[in-house]
């Protein structure tokens, strides 16, 4: 019996965690954009996010409906890597007839106003790292949010640290989550994957993953000690 129990702690050596929605969190109750934008992205999206779009379109001086129009294909292109950072600033830029800098500065900083590091989540996968655990991130990102989101300092324990946009997938295509178990040199059942979309998470529970769809800490918390235990 305790030789099983051990066989079972030792099966999960990674957590994979998505980072928005998960490591880094809406500072409101989430309000979602209307379906007919960015139709190429999931319905409830978290791209959608209400509150980063409004404050952008504000702050530019447009409605929010000129700023999807500026953005349109660009922003999903983006999301899947499909073009560079440089060349989607200057495509808005352009359609918006606004300086490249003050562009991408007001877009970090909506990202930064709207959403909040989980330092306690944070704290917690440190801990698991130090009690063995490997630690990663699977996270779907446009170049902008990327770089208002990720703090490469901030997540250098989390290894390896895969975003959409610097791979060319995303999430819910099975091909992203077998290169992350490909780069862990792992088995899907050796991992726990967190994410706070259930449609990223099913993909991850048909390759053999175990999986937690996040609400908040405290639920994250009992569940990940009952699925490590």
């Amino acid at each position: 019996m305790k030789k099983r129990l051990k066989e079972k702690q030792l099966q999960i050596k990674t957590i994979i965690f998505d980072i928005g929605g998960v490591l880094q969190i809406s500072k409101q109750p989430e309000k979602l954009v209307k379906d007919k934008y960015l139709k190429s992205l999931p319905k409830n999206c978290k791209h959608r996010h209400k509150g980063v779009h409004e404050y952008i379109s504000g702050k530019l001086g447009i409605s929010i409906d000129q700023w999807f129009d500026a953005i349109d294909t660009t922003y999903a292109a983006s999301i899947v890597g499909r073009i560079s950072e440089k060349k989607v600033i200057s495509i808005i830029s352009a359609n918006l007839q606004i300086q490249k800098n003050k562009l991408k500065k007001i877009v970090i900083n909506a990202y930064k106003k709207n959403f909040r590091f989980n330092k306690q989540l944070f704290k917690q996968a440190l801990k698991l790292k130090k009690l063995g655990y490997k630690i990663a991130i699977l996270s779907d990102q446009w170049h902008l949010s990327k770089e208002a989101l990720i703090n490469k300092k901030l997540f250098k324990n989390f290894k390896p640290l895969l975003v959409s946009c610097d791979w060319g997938m995303r999430k819910p295509n099975l091909k992203f989550y077998r290169l992350i178990l490909k780069k862990l040199n792992l088995s899907a059942r050796d991992c726990i994957f967190i994410d706070n979309q259930e449609w990223n998470i099913n993909p991850a529970k048909n390759l053999g993953m175990k999986t937690i769809l996040f609400k908040n800490n405290e639920q994250l918390f009992k569940q990940l000690s009952k699925k490590i235990k």
